[in-house]
């Protein structure tokens, strides 16, 4: 099983985390896409916590037409199973073109997480 996040997408998420803490640096780019293939669920991380790497933040859409910003666990993520049973995916091709805060305001307006202005 491949893992959710890749050793190098985590180290940038960590180093934006940093950034984040120290003030400088709080609008990223998405760095991950994870998504339920069968549900849907999706979410746009941009930053993990550095002294607890479990909690990430980013866009978190889970279906309900609610898209919000908030902090989610990277552990119960990989826990989760969609309507077929199937885990939550990283979308290999997934390239941000947008700050995560754009990727946001987007989402608010459709009611769901949209890669296309």
């Amino acid at each position: 099983m491949k893992p959710l996040i890749t050793n190098e997408q985590r180290s940038k998420m960590i180093e934006n985390g940093i950034q984040s803490q120290n003030d400088y640096g709080d609008n990223h780019w998405p760095v991950v896409k994870l998504f339920t293939p069968d549900a849907g669920c999706t979410w746009l991380l941009s930053e993990l916590d550095p002294e607890e790497p479990d909690i990430a933040f980013g866009l978190c859409d889970l279906g309900l037409g609610f898209p919000e910003l908030g902090y989610v666990s990277i552990s119960e993520i990989a826990r989760l199973r969609g309507n077929l049973g199937l885990p939550v995916e990283r979308d290999l091709s997934f390239k941000a073109t947008k700050s995560l805060l754009e990727y946001s305001k987007n989402a608010r307006e459709a009611g769901r997480i949209v890669e296309k202005n």
